[in-house]
């Protein structure tokens, strides 16, 4: 019984120094050693779980090549962002869709969803869509609230898209939990559960999610139209100079998007090896586009030899990146491959030609986005964000080992089970939980806090890994719009303008946190919207 309540005072205690300010990694650990040496002197907890603590740390962080996806995500994420990409899909996609009422919402949830797709950074797709479109939808006479509410729904659509950051995390905690839920019930050979599962799952949620948003603001438009009025027709534009714009704004970014989802997609790379992909595809991109603006020109030395002002010859290098991933899908040429088949020789040849290309492509590429001061900050938010995952990870390791210590998984699993209704009740009070914790904390504490006490007891029925991720995914996706500590409330209110109240965000994110409840609940009803693709795919 004693142990029980310092279990429940532990978890306590945590949300209180986080809404405190504390750090999370820290306070993670430090009040888990806390009511560790608590639990010692009242004789309930036993010291020697720590000696699970290194395994623990180098098998779940060091050595998971998951998770070595995470930077590369990131990375390419963050490349993108700089590439000023975001702000050419924005411009574009607003003169395509300009003169319809409520034109410009609806170019703000289909930017929303590509950069979700290919950055996958709710920040850095918040900040940039605020900083471009939120004055324009304004000065054309936008209601503040539906404004606001658009684009910080679209920011987050990063979340749930793939390939995104939460979902390669949450891959990996549902991963073990089920593992963990399967032999509990003496199932020794569980079917694996992988991120690429999760990927696929959640890609037509995803798209469903856009679709809704899409409604929302074809309705208020209709509605009310004065809330969303189109743009001046002299402002738009029309015939084959629009069209030859949305091509050349919409091609590179989607060609990365299906070499990096497709391939996962199609079983030819994991998504580890997909994410290294994506990371060399951004650079190429950024290349591309920074060449364009004409600041990366060569000056002099050895860039004078590699780059002669014209994107060329990273143009070649992408065209490369593609013929490799077309002929890894076909010769399968994977580095982790034993015996590589050399009877094709011309496949061979064509699979060094192109790599050579591809090498000297990213070499130019790399040399344009460092003269143009963006190598060094990428790397650094890269470095940053990286480091807070895996710390939170380390911290999250030892609350886990206290909690398990103090008996909280048998906690957990009798609050559960014991619940009248089944496992739908379980459910659907593991959803209200996360979603009012998602109200005050974020979602990397919620998913490697969370999801392991919770997932090993929900696994052990019949209800899928990848529905059941998918549906978290979604939930943590609306803690970034519920009022008072939405992140993606915070990152417009920082760069709105001064007459745009904070008030008028927080009640234009409303509405689309209802979306999301209702995209939640579709999903419920209809679990083959995550199912059905993975099994499609991948059997």
């Amino acid at each position: 019984m004693l142990a029980d309540i310092l279990d429940i005072l532990m978890f306590v205690t945590v949300c209180g120094f986080l809404l405190a300010g504390f750090p999370v990694a820290f306070t993670l650990a430090g009040t888990a050693l806390l009511f560790a040496l608590v639990g010692v002197g009242a004789g309930v907890f036993d010291m020697s779980f720590f000696g699970a603590l290194p395994s623990r740390i180098y098998g779940s962080a060091m050595t998971n090549q998951v998770l070595i996806a995470v930077p590369l995500f990131v990375f390419m994420g963050v490349m993108l962002e700089r590439s000023k990409v975001a702000e050419e899909l924005l411009e574009t996609m607003g003169k395509l869709f300009g003169q319809l009422r409520g034109g410009l919402g609806i170019s703000v949830a289909v930017v929303g969803a590509l950069m979700a797709a290919s950055t996958g950074i709710v920040g850095a797709t918040v900040v940039t869509m605020g900083l471009l479109s939120l004055p324009t939808m304004l000065r054309r006479g936008y209601d503040q609230k539906l404004a606001c509410g658009s684009i910080c729904a679209a920011g987050t659509l990063g979340q749930i898209i793939p390939p995104s950051i939460i979902l390669v995390l949450l891959g990996d905690q549902i991963a073990i939990a089920y593992v963990d839920a399967q032999r509990a019930i003496g199932n020794w050979s569980p079917e694996p559960v992988s991120v690429g599962d999760l990927f696929a799952g959640a890609l037509l949620p995803g798209l469903m999610l856009v679709g809704l948003y899409i409604g929302y603001q074809a309705l208020v438009a209709w509605l009310r139209p004065e809330s969303s009025p189109p743009m001046p027709r002299e402002e738009t534009e029309v015939g084959v100079a629009l069209w030859l714009k949305v091509l050349n704004a919409l091609v590179p970014p989607i060609v990365l998007i299906v070499a990096v989802l497709g391939s996962i997609l199609a079983g030819v790379a994991t998504p580890t090896e997909a994410a290294s992909v994506g990371a060399v595809g951004a650079i190429l991109l950024a290349g591309i586009r920074l060449g364009e603006s004409g600041a990366a020109v060569p000056t002099g030395g050895i860039t004078r030899v590699l780059d002669r002002g014209t994107p060329r010859p990273i143009i070649l290098a992408a065209a490369s990146l593609v013929v490799l991933i077309v002929l890894q899908a076909t010769m399968d040429l994977r580095v982790k491959r034993d015996v590589i088949p050399v009877g094709d020789w011309v496949g061979i040849v064509i699979a060094a030609i192109a790599c050579m290309v591809l090498v000297y492509g990213l070499v130019v590429a790399l040399s344009r986005v460092h003269r143009n001061r963006v190598l060094t900050a990428v790397t650094r938010s890269t470095m940053q964000i990286t480091a807070m995952v895996f710390v939170i990870l380390i911290g999250a390791a030892v609350f886990s080992l206290v909690f398990r210590g103090l008996g909280g998984d048998e906690l957990v699993h009798a609050a559960l089970t014991g619940l009248p209704g089944g496992d739908a009740a379980a459910i659907l009070t593991v959803m209200a939980v996360m979603f009012v914790l998602g109200f005050f904390l974020d979602f990397i504490e919620i998913t490697f806090v969370v999801v392991p006490m919770v997932a090993p007891v929900l696994l052990q029925s019949d209800i899928s890994p990848i529905w059941l991720g998918v549906m978290m995914a979604m939930n943590l996706q609306t803690s970034f719009l519920t009022p008072p500590f939405g992140f993606a409330l915070f990152y417009l209110r920082g760069v709105a303008p001064k007459e745009v109240a904070t008030t008028a965000i927080y009640r234009g994110a409303i509405p689309f946190v209802i979306i999301q409840i209702v995209g939640m609940l579709l999903l419920a009803l209809f679990p083959g919207l995550a199912t059905w693709l993975p099994s499609l795919v991948f059997g």
